[in-house]
Order: structure tokens, then sequence, then C-alpha cells
């Protein structure tokens, strides 16, 4: 019995496998295995991160095709830096359905600049650019999931 008079459920107690993945989150773990006593707990965030990994693609090749500027692409993605999604979230490019977007193509940006929202467990985080330049291209439409350490913008520094 835990104090109050509640059953305890140990290392399965939800609030508790909560608290772990808050953690796995903050220290950037990627795998997570508990024992205590007989019950054992694993934990691995790359298993869910597969699945949101495979639709990603096809979603950012099909965003700059109605630009029209695919050789240009190439040529621009060499001098480029791309700004990655810190964490496993679903993206928000505006801090608000009514609002305008954080940054668009063309937005000179430096390192302090936030760039969009990435939501996880219900924390809305602000993501800086980390980085000096302009936007030139957008790599995440508005409410997509988004893994750890992928491509969201593309930057061209300030020379």
């Amino acid at each position: 019995m835990s104090k109050g008079g509640k059953p305890s459920r140990g290392i399965f107690d939800v609030d508790r496998i909560r608290e772990i993945i808050e953690l796995m989150e903050q220290h950037d773990l990627s795998e997570v295995d508990l024992q205590q006593g007989d019950d054992k707990i694993k934990l691995n965030r790359g298993a869910v991160a597969v699945p949101m990994a495979a639709p990603a693609p096809v979603l950012a090749a099909s965003a700059p095709a109605p630009a029209g500027a695919a050789p240009v692409a190439s040529d621009a993605h060499a001098g480029t830096i791309t700004v990655n999604a810190p964490m496993v979230g679903t993206f928000y490019a505006r801090p608000n359905p009514e609002s305008e977007n954080f940054v668009q193509v063309g937005a000179v940006v430096n390192e302090n600049t936030v760039v969009c929202i990435v939501e996880a467990m219900k924390v809305f985080n602000e993501i800086p650019a980390e980085c000096s330049g302009t936007i030139v291209e957008v790599l995440v439409e508005d409410g997509q999931p988004v893994d750890f350490d992928k491509p969201m913008f593309r930057v061209k520094p300030n020379a």
C-alpha cells in the first residue's frame, strides 16, 4: 500500500511511466530498462519514431514541387544549414491558429529567433534557429509529426 491507503502499482503506474518518458526526452535517452522485484519494463523511444519517419520524405518532397525549383534546391543545399527537431513531437509553424507563421522563406533569423514550436507530451517547446542566416526552405508542414533530428528548416548562413 502507498501513502493515502491506495494500492501501489510499482513501475507499471501510469504516472511513473509518464515521468520516466519525460526524463528520457530531457536527457535524450532512447531506451530505459527497469526492474523492481519480478516486475520488468523496457521503454524504447526509437520504436515509436520509426513509423513517423516514413511519411515525412513524401510530404517534404511534395512541398518544393509546386515551386519548380528542384535544380536550384540541390545547388542551395550545398551551402545551407538545417534546423533539426530536438525531440519527437508535433511541429507547429505558428503560435496559434489565428497567428502568422513564426518564419517564412526569406525571413532573416539569428541564434535566438523562434522558428517553430514542437509539442511533446502537451508541452509546447519554442525552437530557436540556433544559427544566423536566411530561411531558404521550410521542410515540414504545420501539424506534422517530427522525429528527433528531423530537418525542419534549411537556412543559408549570413555571408
